[in-house]
């Protein structure tokens, strides 16, 4: 087995970090079929009591899932089966550190970074991380996956990715005409973001040019050839609720919505006026249909108004703070409007503080709101680095993905980003991952392995805290409906402090980084 985690910060990782990212996503074709398997009588909640005469015909994956600060753990058959016959006592025995192994429920995983669990995928939730057995992920192709039990016919299986900020303007686009080739800077990503059923990234550069800059240097316009590349990279939706999507005025920002649009993309989060920037996506895939709202928190690109283009606005700290309760019913009445038509509900905010880790306590306090009125994912953007992760009440909550193609390369960490990985199973999140990304001297993105990646994902689990487990289990739209039937009350939120200056993690002062000249740009 390869886990690809630091071993001597695990143990530290285990006591500021309940969870993060979860299922791995490494598919596999695969070469032999499923196979059957008795669970072991250590793991009790995978063992088959139905009598045999009763038993159903279909079958399930029986999946090892283990704490997330593990990492990606890959598995052979012969050790997938050890651990489920309950064999194997020592994570000496699988390529660890030596080290008691025990097997026990998804729960005791979940907060145990020595603890497995053996269970059916159906047990499985958004907050550990699945093994692949023989490079095959369960939860991403489980008709392929060797180690079986008898359970419900395999479900559809459908996958998302999102990115976080794509700047294809200034210095990147510089590149892009140098080269001759507008789709350099996502080339390397691309076949990997194109896999997914449904892409989704933040746009953060206008596609016209249609009037003055009005953020000087940091005015990021791109030219329209760049639609080149998103289609590689297989993106459906961009958001343009961020604070560059006015960098040109007015007339640029209504340009680039309709770019967009004709590019074969879908627009959401601006737009000529309120109504339409206030207009969620609907996107349907593999009977799925998922609905997307996207607003900006930041500023610079105007407000959208009744006959004035611009952005979905949420005016809360810590720049056009303090937290306005009437922007916010705004956002949550079109989440409870949505969590009746869709099954899977995501709201994109571009908010927070720049260049640091920790996120203000405004955005904890919209995210909650959000997944109270419905929404099943909150994926942030903005600060560019990556922020913690949570799971609130039955919601998964990223509170930034960090950068993904930009020129910022003043600061390591701020060309150091994740993107998201998620799985559903019938409509229902079962696993989401975190795939670290470096962006090098080309400005292109790049999966990073080793030591990096595992550096600075660990600065996202100190970050995420110990409320990333405290979270229920993911509901089902029904449940959702039925309960938000019931209450139909407005969701509490209490009022923000007021604008705060951007502040240093811990983790960030301790790597030793210095502040630049350009590190406290609006950007």
């Amino acid at each position: 087995m390869l886990i690809e985690r630091t071993l001597a910060s695990r143990a530290a990782l285990a006591l500021t970090a309940l969870t993060v990212v979860t299922a791995c996503t490494e598919g596999g074709s695969g070469t032999a079929g499923p196979r059957s398997v008795t669970p072991s009588s250590t793991s009790p909640s995978a063992v088959d009591s139905t009598p045999q005469a009763t038993q159903p015909r279909t079958r399930t994956p029986l999946v090892v899932v283990v704490h997330p600060s593990r990492g990606r753990v890959r598995l052979t058959e012969a050790q997938a089966r050890a651990l489920s016959d309950g064999t194997l006592a020592n994570w000496r025995d699988l390529g660890d550190a030596p080290a008691p192994l025990r097997v026990g429920s998804v729960r005791e995983a979940r907060a145990d970074p020595d603890v497995v669990a053996v269970v059916p995928a159906g047990q499985v939730r958004p907050a550990v991380s699945v093994a692949t057995v023989d490079g095959v992920d369960p939860l991403r192709n489980p008709s392929a996956y060797a180690l079986t039990v008898p359970g419900p016919p395999l479900p559809e299986v459908t996958t998302v990715t999102v990115t976080g900020d794509v700047m294809l303007g200034r210095r990147v686009g510089d590149r892009l005409a140098a080269t001759a080739d507008p789709s350099a800077a996502l080339r390397p990503m691309a076949r990997r973001l194109a896999g997914a059923d449904l892409t989704i990234g933040n746009l953060e550069s206008t596609l016209s040019k249609a009037g003055a800059p009005r953020q000087g240097g940091d005015s990021f316009g791109a030219s329209p050839s760049v639609r080149a590349g998103l289609r590689l990279a297989g993106y459906d939706v961009l958001s343009l609720a961020n604070n560059h999507a006015g960098d040109y005025g007015p007339t640029a920002l209504v340009e680039t919505v309709r770019r967009v649009h004709a590019g074969g993309f879908v627009p959401v989060g601006a737009g000529a006026d309120l109504e339409r920037a206030s207009k969620p996506v609907l996107v349907e895939r593999n009977g799925v249909t998922f609905g997307i709202v996207a607003f900006d928190a930041i500023g610079e690109t105007p407000a959208a108004r009744a006959g004035a283009p611009g952005a979905l606005r949420v005016r809360m700290a810590p720049r056009t703070g303090p937290l306005v309760q009437a922007d916010l019913d705004r956002v949550t009445g079109i989440v409870r409007d949505l969590r009746s038509r869709v099954d899977v509900v995501m709201a994109l905010p571009h908010w927070g503080t720049q260049y640091t880790h920790r996120t203000v306590r405004d955005q904890r306090l919209v995210a909650r709101a959000l997944v109270d009125a419905g929404a099943d994912l909150v994926v942030g953007g903005h600060p560019h680095r990556v922020q913690g992760v949570e799971t609130v009440r039955g919601g998964l909550v990223v509170y930034s993905l960090g950068n993904f193609v930009f020129d910022m390369d003043f600061m390591r960490k701020t060309q150091e980003g994740t993107v998201l990985e998620l799985t559903f199973w019938d409509g229902e999140l079962k696993g989401s991952r975190l795939v670290p990304v470096v962006i090098g001297a080309d400005f292109a993105p790049r999966v990073a392995g080793g030591q990096r990646g595992d550096t600075f994902l660990d600065a996202v689990w100190k970050a995420s805290g110990r409320q990333a487990c405290a979270g229920t289990p993911s509901r089902s739209a029904a449940a959702r409906i039925s309960r938000w039937t019931r209450r139909g009350e407005r969701p509490p939120v209490q009022t923000g402090t007021g604008p705060g200056a951007p502040t240093r993690s811990r983790d960030t002062m301790a790597a030793g980084a210095v502040s630049s000249p350009r590190s406290t740009r609006r950007t």
